[in-house]
C-alpha cells in the first residue's frame, strides 16, 4: 500500500458470480477511483470443498487479476461461515445457544468454545495464508467477520466458564458472597454442584457469563492474529470489522435496522489488542432520514479504540430499498467517514448477489452489474480521492470531550430494564446525539481504555456498575478541574451487580453535592417546561444547585437535574430522560464551565462540523450538510480554502450549502490565500 493513500473499494465475491466477469469489473472499479478489493471471509466452502481438500484456483485467478488491474487486495479468513461438510462431520460445532442447538444454513452458528473446532479453522487459515499470503497485491488481512460469541451455552463454554470463576473467587463461599447466591437458595457449596448457566436467575452472575463469553470471543480474534503473524509480511495490516448493536423494529425485528450503539457480544477494546488497524462495519439509513449520526458515533467509538486512524470494511451503497440513496448522498457519507478519522472505506458490496438471504441487500451495481447513479456518484468520490488522498489521509482528532460507556452496565440495564424498557444504548444515544447535533464533538471511550487526563468534560451515560477506582478516578477527575455530566441510573452497583448498600449515588454524593433514595416513572411531569419522558429520580440538593426542578403536585419538592462545584471542577447530575432541548442546554453549560465554548461551533444540524489537524499540523474542517434544502452558512473562520473547490472564505462571508453538500475548509494565512 503506498504511504498516505486513503483506501477506496469494496468487497468482491467472484465465487457468487454466475459467470466470469473479473476484469470488465476490476476495470470499472479502476474508472471509479478504486484502489482496493475485500476477498475471501465468506467463502470456506469453496476454499475447502471438501475435507483436507483445498481448491485455490479461483482464488489465483482473482489475485493474479487484481494485481494487472493495479488493485490492492484486503484477504479475509473464511472462518465465519463453516461448510456443510465439517456440519455433517461434528454436528457438535454448531452453536448451542439458550434457545437449544443451531441447525445449519445460517452464518456465524459455529462453537468457539469448542477445541475440535479451532483445529479446522487452523487447517483452512493456514492452507489460505501459506498459498496467498505473500501475493504482492495483498495489503492485509481481516480476521473473520463481525465477530461475537454468538451466545454460545454449550458444555465446552459452561466448563470454561465455572473454571474462570475459580481462578476469579477461589472458593464457593467467596461467589456466593460476591453475587449473592444465597437469595432463592442459588449457593453452592461445591465448585462441582455449579449449575448451568442456561438457568441462571441472577443478574451479576448472568452478566459475568456474558463478560466471560465477550472474552472468548476477544480470544478468538487474538489466535487468529496470531496465525496471521506467521505468515504476513511486516508492512501489510490486521483489521476487523467491528459492528455495533442494530436498530430493530417490530415484532419480530424488520430487516431494515442499522447501526446503532454499543455492541453487547464482543468488547471491541477487548478484542482491539489483536488488530493493527481498527476497522467497523457502519449502516445507517439514508434519503430523508440520512443525519450522519450513525457513521460518526461508530467512527468515534472505532477511532478512540486505539487512539489512531481507523478502516471502514463495510458501508452501504443502495443495500435497502429505502436505503436507496438520493443524488450526493454517497459522497456525503464517504467524506463523513472521513471528518471522523477514516483513511479509507469498502461498500459492501461492489454488486449485487441473485439468490440467498442477501438478494435484496443491494450493492454499489444491481443484478444486471451495469453503470448506474450510485457508481456514477463513486467515480466522483474516487477521482476527488486521487486528487487529495494524500491530503486527506490521517486526520487526527483532539477532542476535549469524552462520551464514557460500559458493556457491563448495557448488560445489567437488560436486566433490571429503565422505565418503560428504555435501553443502554438509547441513554448512549440521546446524550451522543445531543452532542452531535450541537457539533459539539466528543470521543467515545470505554471506560476501561479511558485516559482522564486528555479530557476536560466526561459526559457518562448510565454506568449502572462501576467499580470503587473507577469511581475514585471519576471522583478526582472532578475535584481536578474535570466537568462530569452524568445519566440517570449511573452509579448504583458494583461489578458484580450488588447495589451498594448506601443512599447514592454511591461513593460521589459529594462530588455532586445530592442524594436521593426515591425513584418512579413520570406521569404529566415537566422540567422546565419540557416532558420528562421515562425514569426520574427524586434528587435532593446538599451542597448542589438546582438546574431544574420537576414540576408536578407531588414530585415538585425534588430536583431534575443538579449542578455542584466540587474541588475546582463541576459535576452535573441529569435524574431522568427528557427532552434533547434540555439536555442540549445542560451541555452548553457544562461546556462553559469547562472552558470549551470557544472551540465549538455555533451552527447546529443540519450543518454539521469536524475538525481536525493534518500530520503537518494544518488545521481542517469538515462542513458537512444534512439536508435536501439548500442554505447559506456564516463562515466562523479567520480565513479558509475550500480545498474541493479552492474557493476562499473569510470570517462572516456567506458559504453557499447544496442539497447533501461537502466542504472541506482549510486555515490558511492570509498572504497564502
Amino acid at each position: 500500500m503506498k504511504n498516505r493513500q486513503l483506501l477506496f473499494g469494496a468487497a468482491y465475491y467472484p465465487e457468487y458470480l454466475p459467470y466470469d466477469r473479473e476484469e470488465q469489473d476490476f476495470q470499472m472499479m479502476r474508472r471509479a477511483g478504486m484502489n482496493v478489493i475485500r476477498i475471501a471471509e465468506s467463502t470456506w466452502s469453496t476454499l475447502e470443498p471438501q475435507d483436507g481438500r483445498f481448491c485455490f484456483s479461483l482464488l489465483d485467478r482473482t489475485l493474479q487479476r487484481a494485481q494487472q488491474a493495479g488493485l490492492q487486495v484486503i484477504l479475509g479468513t473464511p472462518t465465519y461461515a463453516i461448510p456443510p461438510w465439517l456440519a455433517k462431520k461434528h454436528p457438535e460445532f454448531l452453536v448451542v445457544t439458550e434457545k437449544g442447538q443451531a441447525h445449519y444454513g445460517h452464518r456465524q452458528l459455529m462453537d468457539l468454545a469448542n477445541p475440535d473446532f479451532r483445529f479446522y479453522a487452523e487447517r483452512v487459515i493456514r492452507a489460505l495464508l501459506a498459498h496467498a499470503a505473500k501475493h504482492p497485491a495483498v495489503i492485509g488481512f481481516q480476521l473473520d467477520n463481525e465477530t461475537k460469541h454468538y451466545h454460545t451455552a454449550s458444555v465446552w463454554v459452561q466448563r470454561l466458564f465455572r473454571s474462570y470463576l475459580m481462578q476469579k473467587f477461589h472458593t464457593p463461599q467467596q461467589l456466593n458472597r460476591a453475587f449473592g447466591l444465597a437469595y432463592w437458595s442459588n449457593a453452592i457449596e461445591d465448585w462441582n454442584d455449579f449449575p448451568d448457566m442456561r438457568g441462571c436467575v441472577n443478574a451479576g452472575l448472568a452478566c459475568e457469563f456474558d463478560r466471560f463469553r465477550r472474552s472468548l470471543a476477544a480470544d478468538y480474534l487474538k489466535w487468529q492474529a496470531e496465525l496471521v503473524n506467521a505468515y504476513k509480511r511486516p508492512a501489510q495490516f490486521i483489521v476487523h470489522n467491528f459492528d455495533f448493536e442494530w436498530k430493530t423494529f417490530g415484532t419480530p425485528p424488520a430487516p431494515d435496522g442499522y447501526s446503532y450503539g454499543v455492541q453487547p457480544d464482543i468488547n471491541h477494546l477487548e478484542a482491539s489488542a489483536a488488530l493493527t488497524v481498527c476497522g467497523a462495519d457502519i449502516y445507517h439509513p439514508t434519503q430523508d432520514k440520512l443525519t450522519g449520526a450513525e457513521i460518526a458515533f461508530c467512527g468515534d467509538s472505532t477511532r478512540c479504540l486505539k487512539q489512531k486512524n481507523y478502516l471502514v470494511c463495510e458501508t452501504q451503497a443502495q443495500a435497502f430499498p429505502a436505503w436507496t440513496p438520493y443524488p450526493g448522498q454517497l459522497r456525503l457519507q464517504a467524506y463523513s467517514h472521513l471528518a471522523t478519522g477514516a483513511n479509507g472505506m469498502l461498500y459492501w458490496h461492489w454488486g449485487t448477489t441473485y439468490n440467498g438471504v442477501e438478494t435484496y441487500w443491494r450493492g454499489l451495481l444491481g443484478q444486471d452489474y451495469a453503470e448506474n447513479p450510485p457508481y456514477r456518484e463513486a467515480c466522483v468520490i474516487g477521482r476527488e480521492w486521487e486528487h487529495l488522498g494524500d491530503k486527506l489521509y490521517g486526520l487526527q482528532k483532539n477532542n476535549r470531550i469524552a462520551l464514557v460507556v460500559d458493556t457491563l452496565s448495557l448488560h445489567a440495564l437488560r436486566w433490571f430494564p429503565t422505565g418503560k424498557e428504555l435501553s443502554y444504548n438509547d441513554v448512549v444515544r440521546w446524550m451522543y446525539d445531543a452532542l452531535y447535533t450541537e457539533n459539539m464533538e466528543c470521543d467515545v471511550v470505554d471506560i476501561h481504555g479511558l485516559d482522564f487526563s486528555r479530557y476536560h468534560m466526561l459526559v457518562v451515560p448510565a454506568l449502572y456498575c462501576a467499580s470503587e477506582e473507577t469511581l475514585e478516578k471519576l471522583d478526582q477527575f472532578v475535584n481536578a478541574g474535570g466537568v462530569l455530566v452524568s445519566s440517570f441510573r449511573s452509579f448504583v452497583a458494583d461489578e458484580q451487580l450488588s447495589v451498594w448498600a448506601d443512599t447514592p449515588p454511591h461513593r460521589l454524593a459529594r462530588c455532586f453535592g445530592m442524594h436521593y433514595c426515591q425513584y418512579t416513572l413520570p406521569h404529566n411531569v415537566t422540567l422546565q417546561g419540557e416532558p420528562v419522558l421515562d425514569w426520574m429520580e427524586l434528587l435532593v440538593p446538599d451542597s448542589a444547585e438546582t438546574v431544574a426542578q420537576y414540576t408536578h403536585p407531588v414530585w415538585g419538592a425534588y430536583a431534575g437535574i443538579t449542578r455542584a462545584k466540587y474541588g475546582t471542577g463541576t459535576a452535573y447530575y441529569i435524574g431522568c430522560h427528557t427532552t434533547e432541548k434540555l439536555l442540549k442546554s445542560v451541555f452548553a453549560q457544562a461546556a462553559e464551565d469547562a472552558g470549551l465554548t470557544a472551540e465549538i461551533p455555533q451552527t447546529s444540524f443540519p450543518v454539521i462540523l469536524r475538525s481536525g489537524s493534518t500530520a503537518g499540523g494544518e488545521r481542517w474542517h469538515y462542513l458537512l450538510h444534512y439536508s435536501r434544502q439548500s442554505r447559506q452558512w456564516c463562515c466562523a473562520y479567520p480565513r479558509v480554502k475550500d480545498l474541493l473547490t479552492n474557493q476562499v472564505f473569510c470570517r462572516g462571508e456567506t458559504v453557499p450549502l447544496a442539497a447533501w453538500d461537502v466542504r472541506i475548509l482549510q486555515d490558511v494565512p492570509e498572504q497564502n490565500s
